[in-house]
């Protein structure tokens, strides 16, 4: 199949996601109250927007850290296979870290990048996550925050891609293939 023709129907809007990650950061900054410094642990790529938003919305003192990770290449569906492309920088024994990732999909990604960061001996991890499909999971793992829960849907925008397009979007929309 030619996955070039395609439209995007909006699913979430630029107001509605602002609105969430208002009050995502609210209930983090609760919760993180009495850290020194919040380690925020953004997964590359498609979270950076997300997790740009997100950290200048935290009522906290923060640090920010990048992960990259792929499990997709340019495909539609997840390999399973997560690859570390760029691991953090800074030390997280003892640490409050908070991942964000941008989906949560089939969980794998997830899942062991927790797994692996957990072995680094953080006082507490805990995962934010804009955008769930609780429909394709595999693996057991849940964020402890999520923006929204969808369907089952190839999405882009804010940050999230489709072969390095639809980045910068400041929607989400659900990618719709058109067949020749």
């Amino acid at each position: 199949m030619d996955h070039s023709n395609y439209v995007i129907d909006e699913m979430i809007s630029a107001k509605s996601i602002a609105a969430r990650v208002e009050s995502l950061a609210r209930e983090i900054s609760e919760y993180f109250a009495d850290t020194d410094k919040l380690i925020v642990i953004g997964l590359l790529r498609g979270s950076f927007v997300f997790i740009a938003d997100l950290a200048r919305e935290l009522d906290l003192p923060c640090e920010i850290d990048f992960l990259e990770t792929s499990s997709y290449g340019n495909s539609t569906e997840s390999s399973r296979e997560v690859r570390i492309l760029k691991d953090i920088r800074g030390e997280i024994e003892g640490r409050d870290v908070l991942v964000v990732e941008d989906i949560v999909d089939t969980g794998h990604t997830l899942k062991q990048v927790t797994e692996m960061l957990l072995t680094r001996k953080p006082k507490r991890l805990k995962i934010c996550a804009l955008l769930d499909k609780p429909s394709r999971r595999e693996v057991d793992i849940r964020a402890d925050w999520t923006g929204f829960e969808i369907p089952d849907k190839f999405v882009v925008g804010y940050g999230i891609d489709y072969a390095q397009r639809n980045r910068n979007l400041d929607h989400i929309g659900a990618v719709r293939f058109i067949e020749e």
